[in-house]
């Protein structure tokens, strides 16, 4: 499955590197040297370089040799395919969340997942619940029910969660 790993950010020195909002759990192994990586347009790279610079990921691609080509780039999507089939029964990527309806144990429909915030202390949901984001954090406490396959999240949230989209 193809999964975002990545986003291009600003150019780094004058030969093609730029800086990488990453967004993957296993960066080594997404971003290593000779990886292909597809942009939203379905134009592949391939990685030629890869290094940390005060914690920062620098990629440097085949074909893309200076500053200017880079920061064409900028704010692009990178994805990689990544199998899925080695993740435990009840774990996801976050990416398979998006655009599952959220509701609650009574059936009643919340919203669709926007996005995933990931926090240091726990991810939420980003649902929209009648125009307004309302966030969910995910805790066993309150998510129900995951079903990746039929798309649905069930959840039994505390007093006052959803209040403020009332």
């Amino acid at each position: 499955m193809q999964l975002v790993v990545g986003r291009i950010g600003r150019a780094h020195g004058v030969l093609g590197e730029a800086t990488i909002e990453v967004q993957s759990d296993d960066p080594d192994l997404r971003f290593k040297v000779g990886n292909k990586l597809t942009l939203e347009n379905g134009k592949e790279l391939t990685i030629r370089s890869a290094r940390w610079h005060n914690q920062i990921l620098l990629l440097a691609f085949d074909g893309i040799d200076d500053r200017n080509e880079i920061e064409s780039l900028r704010d692009e999507l990178l994805s990689a395919d990544v199998d899925l089939s080695t993740l435990a029964p009840g774990e996801y990527h976050y990416q398979q969340l998006l655009g599952s309806k959220v509701l609650l144990t009574t059936g009643e429909l919340i919203g669709e997942v926007d996005e995933v915030v990931k926090l240091p202390g726990q991810d939420l949901l980003s649902v929209t619940k009648s125009g307004k984001q309302v966030l969910i954090p995910m805790v066993k406490q309150f998510i129900v029910s995951i079903d990746i396959d039929s798309k649905t999240i069930v959840i039994n949230p505390p007093e006052g969660l959803l209040d403020v989209a009332n």
